[in-house]
């Protein structure tokens, strides 16, 4: 896997994955920014919600579940001190679908931060990670 990140102007970057998409980062205006894009630790906190959304979808379509929506709603502190790495995320799934199972559920979101999402497993290493679920009928 590649990246690049190439410096604009300012605080403003634009990020270029190995697949070849682009997404602009930039900091606040107090920090020489213009807040044209996310901040880049958003982008850590997004793809940790990715990852580990895309996982959780995989093993309940796996389940055959009858999964019609998935919204993971991430909630996130950060240390005081520099480096201000992230101390506390907090996940909360909200799961919609037909007759969806709770231990279906509830087993895929449990693989998928004990097991299979690369990034909820790297940030755990410094963050303490938690996760609840709703279950929403269509």
């Amino acid at each position: 896997m590649k990246a690049r990140v190439v410096w604009v102007e300012a605080a403003t970057m634009m990020g270029e994955a190995g697949s070849g998409h682009a997404i602009i980062m930039d900091g606040p205006p107090d920090h020489g920014g213009r807040n044209l894009g996310v901040r880049p630790m958003e982008m850590l906190l997004l793809g940790m919600g990715g990852c580990t959304e895309f996982d959780v979808l995989s093993i309940l379509r796996k389940s055959r579940q009858q999964v019609t929506g998935c919204v993971v709603e991430l909630e996130a502190k950060r240390s005081e001190a520099d480096p201000k790495v992230f101390t506390d995320i907090h996940a909360h799934f909200i799961v919609t679908g037909r007759e969806l199972s709770e231990k279906h559920v509830s087993r895929a979101i449990s693989l998928s931060a004990d097991k299979y999402c690369s990034a909820s497993i790297m940030l755990g290493a410094t963050a303490k990670i938690t996760h609840d679920y709703e279950i929403r009928d269509e």
